[in-house]
């Protein structure tokens, strides 16, 4: 099986990577699903701040890749070739994809801060963060949890501060290599 990772700051593209690649028929597991599912059962409100803390939570209780745990058995029954995982966070659990599976492969996003900003005001998500501030404590979050690192790690890096169609353009020619085992 074929695992293509995706990582970049929040409002970096992950999601556009994701879709691009649903209408090219690549299953995609979303991290943040795992996150979420977690916040609703615990009754908790669908925030910024509640998927922060119940990330929190959940590394601290079962290691730094703990979303990577709970995301490995939504890869392995997607029963496909390929599949794409959106939304990694930190080092360890680049390091658990690698270990568990052996085609696995990191796409890094790379977008401007202010390109970010206006793409989370515009994208309408319940737990998206309304302000710069909010934007500015989420990045200090997640790099807390090793996304600079995870970044550092990637195989290749998009850059997302264009069009959608350039974007668009450059994930399509990104997935057509790891699709014929040329990336």
């Amino acid at each position: 099986m074929r695992v293509i990772g995706v990582v970049g700051l929040p409002g970096s593209g992950k999601g556009e990577f994701s879709r691009i690649a649903g209408v090219h028929d690549i299953p995609v597991v979303v991290m943040g699903d795992s996150i979420r599912e977690y916040v609703r059962t615990s009754g908790q409100t669908l925030s910024d701040l509640s998927m922060g803390e119940a990330s929190a939570q959940l590394r601290a209780e079962m290691g730094r890749d703990a979303i990577a745990q709970l995301t490995i058995p939504r890869v392995e029954a997607c029963g496909t070739d390929v599949v794409i995982i959106d939304g990694i966070r930190s080092e360890a659990e680049v390091v658990l994809f690698r270990e568990h599976f052996p085609d696995f492969y990191l796409v890094g996003v790379a977008c401007p801060d202010a390109v970010r900003l206006e793409r989370i005001f515009c994208r309408g998500r319940e737990d998206d963060i309304t302000s710069v501030a909010e934007l500015n404590a989420r990045d200090e979050r997640e790099r807390g949890w090793g996304l600079d690192a995870a970044l550092g790690m990637a195989d290749v890096m998009v850059t997302n501060s264009g069009s959608l169609e350039e974007y668009e353009t450059a994930v399509r020619a990104l997935l057509r290599e790891c699709l014929e085992g040329r990336a």
